[in-house]
């Protein structure tokens, strides 16, 4: 792999930290800080606002300024994110805490494009495993972004989480160092090739090849999120178990989200993009079956187990398949809508977890992603469904 690959995992490592680590603390912080427990989730849901609300912008600035510009951008808006918790902590202000997480998913908004620029530092056919490769880094982040959450001051001291921002925003500024130290923009393909960008969207969309590749992404990402904003209040609030536990849980999680990394860009090259994709599905299903079955520890941690292989297995596989729906000249608009319908669908379902839980209970949670499962998998029959037919009249 390029050197700048592995300068986008380190990065990854460290900027991505600011998503596990608002995940584990985000909930616990903001019922302390709220004036209602249905508002305790929020600012997990407000990171995938500041992301959504940023994907536009982040892409058009890579597209006019290069990649580099705007990933130092988005460290240094995770600083900011780190300072402003910090202030959230010491003065015990709830909007405040809202802010430091729409800033924070600023940020993040900017990683997620970390994956676009290693797809195009390689070989086309090597694409899979050079996005594949830079998820790695969020196997650092799983494990980092909790333990800096519950470092120092936690939910009883008289500031909570205080030093635990802070200590977040050292790390990106560590992230912010690694990108203009070592990621070489030289090459950086910023402005389209061709003037008119393309064809028009509308012609793009009429291929299911795109749907499939974006509700992959999009609805697995959504799923995801839904579940795994609840689970620790859900755990510590509803079923009793300690902060270690819940801890665990989402650190083990995220690195199954990311540790298939390993092998899912092979194996979107030697078992196709189809079964990954179905594979994620059946993950995703059994996930639902044991969360719903029971709330021992072991009932959480082998859904969320099951939550985070299947997340990487639909997002490697969306995100593989997404350029054989578009030219070079469309890369920029395609690759920004894609995240506008992953990310937004992401808020949704963050946004709408902690409510969900107060009113239903954890069972009957799980339980919504169900038809959202079938949405994909009805998207993926009709892709390749038109696939045969293609190969068909080619032959």
């Amino acid at each position: 792999m390029p050197f700048n690959v592995w300068v986008l995992v380190a990065a990854q490592a460290l900027a991505m930290c600011t998503a596990p680590f608002i995940v584990f603390i985000g909930s616990i912080q903001g019922r302390l800080l709220a004036s209602a427990p249905e508002y305790a989730t929020l600012p997990v849901g407000l990171v995938v606002v500041g992301t959504v609300l940023a994907i536009k912008p982040a892409t058009w600035l890579m597209e006019r300024l290069g990649r580099k510009r705007v990933m130092l951008l988005g460290a240094s808006m995770g600083m900011l994110a780190g300072i402003l918790g910090a202030l959230a902590s010491w003065l015990g202000q709830f909007p405040l805490l809202c802010l430091a997480a729409v800033v924070g998913g600023t940020g993040l908004a900017v990683v997620h494009q970390y994956r676009f620029a290693a797809m195009e530092s390689v070989p086309d056919n090597m694409a899979g495993s050079a996005a594949a490769r830079v998820l790695l880094g969020g196997l650092v982040a799983a494990w980092l972004g909790p333990e800096i959450a519950a470092f120092g001051n936690g939910a009883g001291a008289d500031h909570p989480f205080l030093t635990s921002w802070l200590v977040l925003a050292g790390v990106q500024f560590a992230a912010l160092v690694i990108l203009g130290v070592g990621y070489q923009a030289k090459g950086e393909r910023v402005r389209e090739a061709h003037a008119g960008g393309g064809r028009p969207l509308r012609e793009i969309l009429a291929n299911p090849l795109v749907w499939a590749a974006i509700s992959s992404a999009a609805i697995g990402y959504a799923v995801m999120s839904f579940i795994m904003t609840a689970t620790p209040l859900s755990m510590t609030e509803m079923a009793g178990h300690d902060l270690d536990d819940a801890k665990r849980v989402i650190q083990l999680h995220i690195m199954a989200m990311y540790l298939p990394s390993l092998i899912s860009g092979w194996l979107t090259r030697v078992v196709g993009i189809p079964l990954m994709m179905a594979t994620g599905l059946l993950a995703y299903l059994g996930c639902v079956v044991l969360a719903a079955n029971g709330v021992s520890f072991h009932h959480y941690l082998s859904a969320l187990l099951l939550l985070g292989v299947g997340w990487n297995f639909l997002f490697v596989g969306g995100t593989t398949l997404l350029p054989r729906g578009y030219t070079d000249a469309e890369r920029f608009r395609v690759q920004g809508l894609n995240d506008i319908f992953v990310f937004g669908a992401q808020a949704t379902a963050a946004l709408s977890a902690g409510v969900i839980l107060s009113w239903l209970g954890w069972s009957a949670l799980v339980m919504i992603a169900m038809p959202f499962l079938v949405i994909h998998a009805v998207l993926m029959v009709l892709w390749l469904i038109r696939r045969e037919a293609a190969v068909g009249e080619s032959s």
